[in-house]
């Protein structure tokens, strides 16, 4: 089993599934953060202040939001990634017994 620590920013190595375990679980914490800023970014209206980008900003202010939270994730984020991992590798671990 290739369980990772609490609070490790480790990305496991050498099966590709664990790998992939690994993507997903980082995908779900750039998906929960992305839900934590949209609504912080939604209250700022820079678009139309004086070094504003217009409407062009506010057009683009969405996908902004969503890199700025997979590159959070991929860089420890709020560390949902690691127990979630953990679950999943559990989980497909119990599945396999199962069979």
């Amino acid at each position: 089993m290739n369980v990772l620590p609490a609070a490790t920013s480790i990305v496991p190595s050498g099966d590709p599934g664990t790998a992939k375990l690994w993507r997903a679980a980082q995908d779900f914490e750039a998906m929960a953060l992305n839900q934590l800023l949209t609504p912080m970014f939604a209250t700022v209206d820079s678009a139309h202040g004086t070094f504003g980008g217009g409407d062009g900003e506010e057009t683009w202010k969405p996908m902004m939001v969503q890199e700025l939270s997979k590159n959070m994730s991929r860089h420890c984020g709020l560390g949902l990634a690691v127990p979630v991992y953990n679950q999943m590798l559990r989980m497909q671990e119990a599945e396999q017994e199962k069979t």
